[in-house]
């Protein structure tokens, strides 16, 4: 049954989905893996798609694979889907212009983040409706951390207490987006770093284990785990 947005909602979800995720191995784009017996995709916008404040969500699909995710999507949500651009900041600018009139609070989310749970895309919003312009969920950093050299010989031991791992959905006001993209230079991999070129102060909530990034072989395995485990 197709999932019903909230017509009240404030938020938009930007999903880039358009990458080929050579770290996962050849085969179709990263977006399009299959996770479960479905794509990833799908099982991200289904979690974007559960979170009570979200309106709007807009998908930047691989120019060669938009009417695909447009009836792949079409029983999971009412979504928006546009062609993506070369790059990961192309592809948010395209989902980001194709937001319709409404939303004040936009999201930008990982489809490689398929196992995220709507709460966190709840926490990140709310956040942002409490007057934060930019928020990012993140985790402690676990592992030490080492600075290594050219030729691969250790420099110094980082300290790990101001270290975070970064994760999506990543939450703006939506003019704070608008200008970061309309001022953006060097292409980015991470949206919060766009508005921080901006000056925009960035505030931190906390992340989730299931929101890990499905980049790699191992990451794919661990999350059919998790799925499994779920019951």
């Amino acid at each position: 049954m197709t999932a019903q947005l909230n017509p009240r909602g404030d938020v938009a979800v930007l999903v880039p989905a358009a990458g080929a995720g050579v770290r996962l191995g050849p085969g179709r784009p990263k977006a399009l893996r299959l996770l479960a017996g479905e794509p990833l995709l799908v099982h991200a916008v289904r979690r974007l798609a559960a979170a009570p404040s979200v309106h709007t969500i807009v998908v930047a699909a691989p120019a060669a694979e938009v009417q695909a995710v447009r009836e792949l999507l079409a029983p999971i949500a009412p979504v928006i889907v546009v062609p993506g651009g070369a790059e990961r900041q192309a592809s948010v600018a395209a989902a980001l212009a194709a937001v319709p009139a409404g939303p004040t609070i936009v999201l930008v989310h990982d489809a490689a983040r398929a196992l995220t749970p709507p709460e966190l895309v709840e926490s990140v919003a709310a956040a942002v409706r409490g007057g934060c312009d930019a928020v990012i969920p993140v985790l402690p950093v676990v592992d030490t951390i080492k600075e290594v050299g050219a030729d691969e010989v250790v420099l110094g031991t980082v300290d790990r207490s101001a270290l975070r791992a970064v994760q999506t959905p990543q939450g703006f006001r939506r003019a704070v987006l608008n200008a970061a993209h309309a001022a953006a230079g060097d292409s980015l991999t991470d949206d919060a770093g766009l508005v921080e070129k901006q000056g925009v102060a960035v505030s931190c909530v906390p992340g989730s284990e299931y929101a890990l990034k499905i980049t790699r072989p191992f990451d794919l395995a661990l999350a059919e785990h998790l799925l499994a485990a779920a019951g």
